[in-house]
């Protein structure tokens, strides 16, 4: 990638597939609203490892800084909630983060600042697609948030994603959904396999069974519920795994450079 502003040695032209692709840089670069000290950071948090591959250089791509981008995202959303939520409990701040801030919110605000026009991908991933898979976009949105908190701090990255994310932040809170409805469309938002229900017990005389269910995503325990009824046992399961989920996560890491 040419530094913004730069021109070939020859003539002080560029061929006119370069000059587009500098011209969608500029723009996006303006739309970021920061003007970066390392240009070489965001270089790198446009360069999906397909490119970096191909070029041979495995370390250049954007994994790490979509890493430490992924932690400021969390941190920033997560105080901006417990401000707008003061009432909320642990497990309520959770669904409604995977409410507002999602793959699929992230990819359209990568669309938006035009980022699938300047994303670096390798011959492969371009032929397959990549620009517009929402997974790429969101990864490469998380690495730039990355690049902006290296390069300018946090308030910086925290004004940018407060711009990019408020009308998502801003949403009133969704009415309370059943446990089953809330653990599938959490564990979706997070990538992970959806829930099933496994009854494995059932006793009491037919006036008064009582069931019990587990709650798995693939090979993974995550709660198990019992209750009158199977439907009230895996009602009871889904509320004991999102219990478990709000609780097991550990506090957003911080990765000292890219």
């Amino acid at each position: 990638m040419r530094p913004i502003g730069a021109c070939s040695a020859e003539g002080g032209s560029l061929p006119r597939a370069e000059r587009a692709a500098e011209s969608e840089l500029a723009a996006f670069h303006s739309r970021l609203g920061h003007r970066f000290a390392r240009p070489e950071l965001l270089e790198r948090a446009l360069t999906h490892t397909s490119h970096a591959n191909e070029a041979g250089d495995q370390a250049k791509d954007n994994e790490r800084l979509e890493f430490l981008g992924d932690a400021v995202l969390g941190l920033v959303v997560a105080e901006h909630l417990m401000q707008a939520l003061p009432g909320a409990s642990e497990g309520e701040l959770t669904r409604a983060r995977a409410d507002r801030v999602n793959q699929r919110a992230l990819a359209a605000r990568a669309r938006s600042l035009g980022l699938d026009a300047v994303l670096r991908l390798g011959r492969g991933e371009r032929r397959q697609g990549g620009r517009a898979k929402d997974s790429i976009l969101a990864n490469t949105f998380e690495a730039v948030l990355g690049a902006l908190y290296l390069d300018g701090g946090l308030e910086v990255a925290r004004a940018f994603l407060l711009r990019e994310l408020g009308a998502e932040l801003r949403e009133p809170a969704p009415r309370e959904r059943d446990p089953k409805t809330a653990l599938q469309e959490l564990l979706q938002a997070e990538g992970r396999e959806p829930p099933s229900y496994l009854t494995v017990a059932a006793s009491g005389p037919p006036h008064a069974r009582e069931f019990s269910v587990e709650v798995r995503a693939g090979a993974t325990l995550l709660g198990v519920g019992s209750g009158g009824s199977k439907r009230a046992a895996e009602q009871a399961g889904a509320r004991a795994a999102l219990d478990a989920l709000a609780a097991e996560r550990p506090p957003p890491a911080r990765e000292k450079s890219p």
